[in-house]
């Protein structure tokens, strides 16, 4: 079988001159590198593509794959990570993730909130805003936790993310609106502790890999995994597999808004606790890091004793079972 690599190599759009920050999601070759191996570790024949316009040239001129392997973040847009399975279902190509409607919907952690609420998976007060004004009424008590509605990799938080006056809130939700420019999720403030719960395969067949707890050490940035605290997580984070009722009670929450979303094949769902020490859902991750040493997936993986590659096999098992059945 022919499997095509999607992806966005972030030393591409470096030399076209974006910031460190706006490519902080797309990946590295060692990552590219260790997927196709991984492939090739599993007897498929691979092809890499790279970005949107790479697979736009070759749709053009008659190209075609079995199957595409995607993890094309995008560089634009609520729905830029929907750009490449868009296209390949116009094509009728299969590919590995979620389509098109989940990937856009879990972008804007907004709506991501707006829909998982109303499914009853339980979910922090909440708002977005777009303009400073609205923080006048948003009516959470403090402290809340403001950041960009569409970003990833910790983008947008800091050690000011967690805000306990209006005066504060206003300065940082004004920052990230110019900064980013889109609006602002701002929530109710999870003092507890922080999971995320790594999953594969899709619908009735989705299994949870593991429960991991981020646990923020000395010298790292408070109360939020942020962007720094990623990009230094060897000295900042520890990563711990969790157990008990808490984990489970995670673990739960995350099949249930994993199967309701309709998400696919693998990813990971992050849950942070209140003050009862009860997890809440934070954030949807249906196109998550496959960096093999530092993105939190295969981390997560690595602990609860699944390898590189067999990751990647039960990714492509649970893809694979949507083109044996056509």
């Amino acid at each position: 079988m022919k499997v095509g690599i999607a992806y966005d190599l972030r030393q591409e759009y470096l030399a076209e001159g974006y910031s460190d920050e706006e490519t902080a999601e797309f990946d590295r070759p060692e990552t590219i590198d260790a997927i196709e191996s991984a492939l090739r570790d599993l007897k498929f024949e691979t092809d890499r593509i790279g970005h949107v316009r790479n697979l736009v040239r070759r749709l053009a001129v008659g190209e075609r794959w079995d199957l595409v392997f995607n993890i094309a973040e995008g560089l634009a847009g609520f729905g830029r990570e929907a750009a490449i399975p868009a296209l390949l279902d116009a094509y009728g190509i299969p590919y590995t993730f979620s389509d098109p409607l989940v990937l856009s919907l879990s972008l804007h952690k907004g709506m991501a909130k707006n829909v998982l609420r109303n499914m009853g998976i339980p979910t922090a007060d909440f708002v977005v805003i777009q303009d400073v004004s609205e923080t006048e009424a948003i009516g959470i008590p403090f402290p809340v936790f403001a950041k960009p509605v569409a970003e990833g990799t910790g983008k947008g938080i800091d050690a000011a993310s967690r805000i306990g006056t209006q005066e504060e809130l206003v300065a940082k939700c004004r920052q990230l609106l110019e900064v980013y420019r889109q609006p602002v999720l701002i929530e109710k403030f999870l003092p507890g502790r922080e999971f995320t719960v790594g999953l594969v395969g899709t619908g009735a067949k989705t299994e949870v890999v593991g429960v991991m707890e981020v646990i923020l050490k000395d010298g790292a940035e408070r109360d939020a995994y942020s962007y720094s605290n990623k990009e230094h997580y060897e000295r900042r984070v520890e990563y711990r597999l969790a157990e008990g009722s808490i984990a489970r009670l995670a673990a739960r929450i995350s099949v249930e808004a994993w199967r309701k979303l309709g998400c696919r094949d693998g990813g990971r769902i992050d849950l942070r606790c209140d003050e009862r020490n009860v997890p809440s859902f934070v954030e949807l991750n249906p196109l998550a890091g496959l960096h093999p040493v530092h993105s939190d997936l295969p981390i997560l993986s690595r602990l609860a004793g699944m390898s590189y590659v067999e990751l990647i096999g039960r990714i492509m098992a649970s893809a694979m079972e949507r083109v044996d059945s056509g």
